[in-house]
């Protein structure tokens, strides 16, 4: 919304803008795991609230930019904030206070935040016609200051950090028991889980960017791809209330799997169908995305536990956060080069995610006392 006339009042080539917001993903890959490291040790309220203030602060700094090295050092300020105030801070902050029981908060937190774009858009556009895109920059910190720091302010204190899980050890029996099965490597279920991430941001990232330009590359008109793009938005919070409603009872595991899925299948049927069928696509991925959303803050959760949730989660999110900063510009050298069939790109990761999440072993239930 605001790139274009940013980059012209500040007299730099667009890509410039967009080069600057890849470099606050990378910065807010580096301090995920210092965010989640100390909301393990002292809960999200404190966090969340300095990054509703850092937000306001890297805000105010690019709506005074002059130039490129303060609009980069400006980036870089907001950049530190997204990594310690998005998607995971706030499902660290939800384990903390809920432990095992934080599912329905996460799923309820993506579910209103789906509107995100709905909102954020129009009204970036809105501000930005009524008061220039400085004007934008300065309504935004200000929103953070008005709305979100009270609101962060407001949450609950985290009880005392739990001690670290420890194993039940029972008396021995007579009878020769049966031996258990074999547990995954944490190594190998980090890695496999890390990657599933990346793919998956680096598919949603990369459809966001170029969505549009990719259905025109399939045969459809101007018009028609604006229209599809728009289902993507209702689909992802109508994949997010199947999550919170039927798929409530089911395992994030199996549902991560099934949502992995809907990208792939949904690039099959429109380059085996072709445009005709291009809202097919529009909803498979968006109800896919939504519920992947989720699952980055539910599967560490069931596979790893709570000890420690935070600074793993942050950990886990960082080749994500590159993937993302880097989606834009390989799949838009795929677009020019391939044309619609760089979509065999985009499936190809999503299947890959599928068969990482296939690998993945539920972590066994604890043992309880007689």
């Amino acid at each position: 919304m605001l790139a274009a006339p940013m980059a012209s009042e500040l007299e730099l080539p667009a890509p410039a803008v967009f080069a600057a917001f890849s470099a606050a993903l990378v910065a807010s890959a580096l301090i995920g795991p210092w965010a989640g490291q100390a909301i393990d040790r002292h809960g999200g309220r404190a966090v969340l609230a300095g990054t509703s203030l850092l937000f306001a602060l890297g805000l105010a700094m690019l709506g005074l930019a002059q130039g490129p090295w303060s609009m980069f050092a400006a980036w870089l300020v907001i950049g530190a904030a997204m990594g310690a105030g998005l998607y995971e801070a706030a499902f660290s902050s939800l384990v903390r206070l809920y432990g095992h029981n934080a599912r329905g908060a996460i799923t309820g937190i993506t579910l209103i935040a789906g509107f995100a774009s709905t909102i954020g858009w129009p009204m970036s556009a809105w501000m930005e016609t009524q008061f220039g895109w400085r004007g934008a920059c300065f309504g935004w910190a200000a929103m953070h200051l008005l709305i979100g720091l009270p609101l962060n302010a407001w949450l609950p204190r985290a009880p005392a950090a739990a001690q670290p899980e420890k194993q039940v050890v029972r008396e021995a029996r007579p009878i020769e028991s049966p031996s258990p099965p074999k547990q995954q490597s944490p190594a190998l279920t980090t890695a496999l889980l890390a990657f599933v991430f990346a793919a998956t941001w680096f598919v949603s990232t990369a459809m966001a960017t170029h969505l549009p330009r990719m259905l025109e590359a399939s045969g459809a008109s101007l018009a028609a791809a604006v229209g599809v793009g728009a289902l993507i938005g209702p689909a992802q919070v109508a994949g997010r209330v199947l999550e919170f409603s039927f798929l409530r009872g089911v395992h994030p595991l199996l549902s991560a799997r099934l949502a992995a899925l809907a990208h792939p299948a949904g690039v099959a049927i429109l380059l085996v169908a072709g445009p005709a069928l291009a809202p097919a696509f529009a909803i498979l991925h968006g109800a896919g995305n939504g519920i992947l959303t989720i699952a980055k803050g539910t599967l560490p959760l069931v596979l790893f536990g709570t000890q420690g949730y935070g600074a793993r989660q942050g950990w886990l999110m960082m080749p994500a956060r590159v993937a993302q900063a880097l989606a834009p510009f390989l799949f838009g050298l795929a677009l020019d080069a391939w044309g619609a069939n760089a979509l065999w790109l985009s499936g190809a990761l999503g299947a890959a995610a599928f068969g990482a999440l296939i690998l993945l072993r539920s972590r066994p239930a604890p043992a309880k006392s007689a």
